[in-house]
């Protein structure tokens, strides 16, 4: 079956992973990453916009730690992949898909985990080898934590937000953010932080094997936080879910526009590859965002139930496999 659909709840911190298709290079130069930060400024800077508290930039990937408002997560990324995969393939003259289907976004409880997450992104280029050392990492331009040390500007990060949890006196708070940050250079790939939900919320995969059986505790993969904290936010979903339940037409109208296809030709039986891109994309969000069965799929598409399912079973592997 494919995955469950993501979690987008305005209002609530959110660690958000998107990755090259098939492992590729999202950023192949500096312009790239300036063209991207521009972007994400501009998403950011606008009325009812994100809080952004934390990113970094990688070859292959980045990492954002941030907080959608009146914007729903899902059209921030919708505009920002978007918007820079179009510039990214014209600068490279390539074709295709830059991004894999599907950006990871986990719900974070801010309580326990925020800083933590911070500090996690942050320490991406030192634990690839990147940098060496904090003063390399103050240096090096694509992370927000040179900006919150104040050797870049960025002004759409919300450096007082995380600085104000350390001290009211900001020469302190900044010391304080700085040591904190360094102490988690040794602590590597932070299992609490990765894992499956229960295996976060339980604090690692060793003490959830260790733990009396009988402790239950609510858990779900797109939440990082405890079994109160999980049950809280999929009410809201839930809640959302009831208020607002996206169309089938809203769904294909989105897809042509941003595919530049026909709904009629992404409908028909044409196995022009980018046509049939964007018709299985159109399975996945209608699937998901929608409700609508496989069967209904099919009668709309001409295809059979199975050939639908089949489909929805090819992205989940490719996706599985990219992940």
């Amino acid at each position: 079956m494919p995955r469950q659909a993501r979690l987008d709840i305005p209002g609530l911190v959110h660690h958000v992973i998107a990755r090259g298709i098939e492992g590729c290079d999202i950023f192949v130069n500096n312009q790239d990453r300036e063209g991207f930060l521009e972007r994400l400024a501009e998403i950011t800077s606008e009325k009812g916009g994100p809080s952004l508290y934390a990113w970094v930039l990688m070859s292959t990937h980045f990492h954002m730690l941030i907080r959608p408002a009146e914007m729903h997560l899902s059209t921030i990324m919708q505009r920002l992949l978007t918007g820079y995969a179009v510039n990214f393939n014209k600068r490279h003259k390539r074709v295709g898909h830059l991004f894999q289907n599907r950006y990871k976004s986990i719900v974070v409880d801010e309580d326990q985990y925020f800083l933590e997450l911070v500090r996690y992104i942050h320490l991406n280029p030192v634990r690839a080898g990147m940098v060496i050392g904090m003063a390399a990492l103050e240096r090096y331009r694509f992370t927000g934590h040179s900006v919150i040390m104040g050797k870049q500007g960025y002004p759409v990060q919300q450096v007082d937000d995380v600085l104000a949890l350390f001290s009211d006196k900001r020469s302190s708070a900044l010391r304080e953010y700085s040591a904190f940050v360094e102490a988690g250079i040794h602590q590597g790939a932070r299992e609490d932080l990765r894992g499956g939900g229960l295996i976060r919320s339980a604090g690692g995969l060793v003490t959830l094997l260790t733990r009396d059986s009988s402790a239950h505790e609510s858990a779900d993969e797109r939440i990082l936080g405890g079994g109160d904290f999980v049950e809280s936010v999929l009410g809201a979903q839930n809640q959302i879910h009831s208020q607002r339940h996206a169309s089938i037409d809203e769904i294909l109208e989105d897809i042509a526009n941003l595919s530049g296809i026909a709904a009629d030709r992404i409908l028909g039986q044409s196995r022009d590859r980018k046509i049939s891109q964007a018709r299985l994309e159109f399975f996945r969000r209608a699937h998901e965002e929608a409700g609508v069965s496989a069967a209904q799929l099919g009668r709309m598409t001409g295809r059979t139930h199975v050939a639908v399912v089949r489909a929805l079973k090819r992205l989940k592997d490719a996706e599985d496999r990219d992940a």
